[in-house]
């Protein structure tokens, strides 16, 4: 099955662009550089066969129910939660360490201090992965983890309902050019950090889980100091059913793994993993 769904494509200029959260010391103020509203043909996975595979694709989705009963803010969620995180990414990627180390919840709302991220990007630059590792290790036991192979893997879970508008989608990376790819800086008001944005192709070929519910996941690579393509990922604008009016809710957990072996390429025994 097919949607039509919009999404908003960075544009190749020749200054550097840059994203400043929390602009003006104001919490949720956002000043973006250009966007382009461009409208696409959105696949669901439902109904693709086979289904993403994260060896293949570096996208996956899987049933992951949370014993976690709420997010709010009082954070005694987080200890459940990143513990049933872990396990899920030992169990999927075959990750031999796992650390939690950020948790956003988004609403789609317009009085939310964070909602869905309507650009078409990837988590990090290669730069900005480097230092990330840093700021999460220290400069020592990043120089261990750089020697092997480590990742950014980003986990995506809907929150209450199951959503209805604003889904998260995927550019498959075998359709994405490296031209594609524009450099951002991402200001913040005590860091600085770099992400990936994407300029509009027409050979994208995206795709997105629908009606995804509570109980199901998305885990996608965001980063992989071996190569691992980064997923380009944005909200999709668009609808399932108009007689529904839930507001999307979701929590995007990042996580840094540390992996016991290179990935294996063609002809090389795959890791474990299952996929839906």
């Amino acid at each position: 099955m097919t949607q039509i769904a919009t999404v908003n494509y960075h544009v190749h200029k020749p200054e550097r662009q840059a994203f400043e959260l929390d602009a003006g010391g104001i919490v949720g103020n956002l000043i973006a550089p250009e966007l382009v509203p461009t409208k696409i043909r959105v696949q669901d996975e439902r109904a693709r066969h086979p289904g993403t595979s994260f060896q293949k694709e570096a996208v996956a989705f899987t049933h992951f129910p949370t014993a976690a009963s709420s997010f709010d803010d009082g954070h005694f969620w987080r200890a459940t939660y990143d513990a049933e995180l872990t396990t899920l990414l030992i169990r999927e990627v075959d990750a031999k360490e796992v650390i939690v180390f950020d948790h956003t919840i988004r609403v789609d709302n317009p009085n939310a201090v964070r909602k869905p991220a309507r650009n078409v990007h990837s988590d990090y630059s290669p730069q900005g992965a480097e230092q990330r590792l840093i700021d999460i290790l220290g400069a020592e036991k990043a120089e261990q983890w750089s020697a092997g192979r480590y990742a950014f893997i980003n986990v995506w879970r809907p929150i209450e309902t199951p959503i209805n508008s604003s889904p998260l989608g995927f550019i498959l990376p075998s359709s994405v050019a490296s031209d594609d790819w524009i450099l951002l800086d991402l200001i913040y008001p005590d860091r600085k950090g770099q992400i990936m944005g994407l300029a509009a192709n027409p050979s994208h070929q995206w795709i997105y889980m629908s009606k995804m519910t509570p109980d199901e996941v998305a885990y996608f690579n965001i980063f992989d100091n071996q190569g691992r393509p980064s997923i380009g990922h944005s909200a999709l604008d668009m609808v399932e059913d108009l007689n529904i009016h839930t507001v999307r809710k979701s929590i995007e957990s990042r996580t840094l793994v540390r992996y016991a072996s290179p990935w294996p390429r063609p002809g090389n025994t795959s890791n474990r993993e299952r996929c839906t």
